[in-house]
């Protein structure tokens, strides 16, 4: 979302001239209406009005585009006239009333600068019995990382997904936290360079880059069911706690 919100930065100020959408939302109420701001948390991606925001949130198979449009007709399009138009696909358009800062906890955003790694632990630490998989993708915890990034940082470092919480001793409990943040800039970096896949150490790949181990895969993996890839001799599985 932050390559989006940088990509849109430029519309804030601009009023919507037309909307257009399948939404099932009152879209409607966006005519007329001055632009404030772009914001985004995590993977939810803010259009900021007077008195309320737009959320979008593209789930797993959504698209945008600035300035032009697919064949399909969009969730949601705005145009702010001369050519210059934002349109949404195959996504969850809601409505927020009132201030974002109300709705929003934007430390528990990854990438944003009020980002608070030690509230972060402190979430962690009271959920002990969670998958450390699990734990990487809630976004209360987590706003932003997503699948690829939790199967990267998990070999980054050394960590199996299904090790339980409570049982990481604090320095890696504290390295899952650290590289959560970090991992996420490289992914930014990386993405916006057209080199992410290039970087792939373990996500869809077949063997492990450190030891040559062939890589461990399930397709839905803990609460969340999502595709784990993980090296079953560098990734350690944690089942007891550290004092055990």
């Amino acid at each position: 979302m932050v390559i989006l919100r940088e990509a849109a930065a430029h519309f804030a100020g601009r009023k919507v001239l037309r909307v257009s959408g399948n939404s099932t939302q009152d879209i409607g109420r966006l005519a007329g209406r001055t632009l404030l701001g772009v914001r985004s948390w995590g993977k939810h991606f803010l259009l900021e009005f007077d008195g309320f925001s737009v959320r979008i949130h593209f789930l797993l198979f959504g698209s945008y585009r600035i300035d032009e449009a697919k064949d399909a007709p969009p969730r949601l399009g705005l145009d702010f006239g001369k050519g210059r138009a934002l349109n949404f696909y195959a996504c969850s358009v809601r409505f927020i009333e009132g201030d974002l800062d109300d709705a929003y906890d934007w430390s528990a955003d990854v990438m944003n600068d009020a980002w608070d790694a030690a509230a972060a632990r402190r979430k962690l630490r009271a959920q002990p019995q969670a998958l450390a998989a699990d734990a990487l993708l809630d976004q209360d915890v987590f706003a932003g990382v997503g699948n690829i990034i939790k199967n990267e940082v998990l070999h980054r470092i050394r960590v199996h997904p299904e090790s339980r919480v409570g049982a990481l001793p604090p320095r890696k409990l504290a390295e899952l936290v650290k590289q959560a943040r970090e991992y996420s800039f490289d992914f930014y970096r990386w993405k916006k360079a057209f080199v992410l896949r290039q970087h792939y150490q373990v996500h869809t790949r077949t063997l492990c880059p450190r030891d040559g181990t062939r890589l461990s895969y399930r397709k839905h993996l803990g609460r969340a069911k999502r595709r784990a890839f993980w090296c079953g001799a560098c990734q350690r599985l944690y089942v007891q706690p550290p004092d055990a």
